[in-house]
């Protein structure tokens, strides 16, 4: 039996749980863009914006961020989009995925930068981890990713840095903040309002979008992309808590949007309480920092 769309007479290409529809491709698309120009408007003015970079690993929620990005804003000509891809040094995993970023930015025709973990810590993460360091990988990526990308896109004079975060990436990061009791860093979770000195805001198209969305997306659209786990992220943290919320959204879909809209409702009294930090240059780095020595200098000092 052909299952029809909820909008038309075509056949349906899937059922969106959280609000009863089954749509067509036509339909999906159109839904799916909508809600993402959307959010691209709600997060801030980009009228004055020029120059724009996308966080762009190769994976499916970074090229389909780089698509909607070059969609709406490529038709300004006075606006420059970039694609900026961080090697981490993850042999088998990283190297195959910068072959799906450069392709992507080559069918644009946009700009394609790397920056790498070794040519700004000094060291790769393959190397890190043979140090067998209790943090594990993932402590210190996620620092050093974010050192690699403010660095390199202040160098670049970008005035927006676009990640490709999706709706189970942010249920994710509300819950594990709750969970842990860190207020000031929910506070500070993306998108940003207030800009930092030397600090590139960030904006997050995806924020809404469920990451099976964003993979339906990139399907019809013919968009290529590296479908393949890092090796690395068995031993996250953050993979108990997609299990938690996977599980809520099967039990009661529209749980991921409900930890959303509930944190977006909290946002501006958060903020209130836990302002922006005032920031100073890292004593040894130079990097914004809310210490004298910032996170990745002391992450540097466990294995260098």
């Amino acid at each position: 039996m052909t299952i029809i769309c909820s909008k038309c007479k075509k056949p349906a290409v899937t059922f969106i749980r959280y609000n009863g529809t089954h749509l067509c491709r036509d339909h999906f698309i159109q839904y799916f863009e909508k809600r993402v120009k959307k959010d691209i408007k709600k997060q801030g003015a980009t009228k004055d914006v020029k120059r724009i970079a996308v966080a762009l690993s190769g994976g499916k929620d970074s090229v389909v961020a780089l698509h909607m990005i070059y969609d709406v804003f490529s038709k300004r000509p006075d606006v420059e989009i970039i694609g900026l891809t961080v090697d981490e040094g993850i042999k088998g995993y990283r190297d195959k995925s910068i072959v799906f970023a450069a392709k992507n930015c080559k069918e644009l025709g946009i700009e394609h930068c790397i920056v790498s973990f070794k040519e700004v810590v000094g060291i790769n993460l393959d190397e890190i981890v043979l140090k067998d360091d209790e943090l594990g990988a993932c402590s210190y990526c996620g620092v050093f990713r974010r050192l690699c990308l403010n660095r390199k896109a202040r160098e670049l004079k970008i005035e927006k840095l676009v990640m490709g975060h999706n709706l189970d990436d942010m249920a994710q990061s509300i819950l594990m903040n709750f969970v842990n009791g860190d207020l000031k860093k929910l506070a500070r979770l993306g998108p940003h309002s207030k800009v930092q000195p030397d600090l590139v805001p960030r904006m997050l198209p995806l924020r809404s979008i469920p990451e099976k969305e964003n993979m339906l997306y990139a399907v019809l659209k013919n968009i290529d992309f590296y479908d393949a786990e890092c090796p690395y992220s068995t031993y996250a943290f953050r993979r108990d808590f997609r299990d938690i919320i996977d599980e809520l959204e099967f039990r009661n879909p529209g749980t991921r949007h409900s930890i959303l809209n509930s944190y977006n409702a909290m946002k501006d009294i958060l903020m209130m309480k836990y302002p922006p930090a005032q920031l100073v240059k890292c004593l040894k780095c130079g990097e914004p920092s809310s210490q004298e020595i910032c996170k990745a200098c002391i992450l540097k000092d466990r294995i260098l």
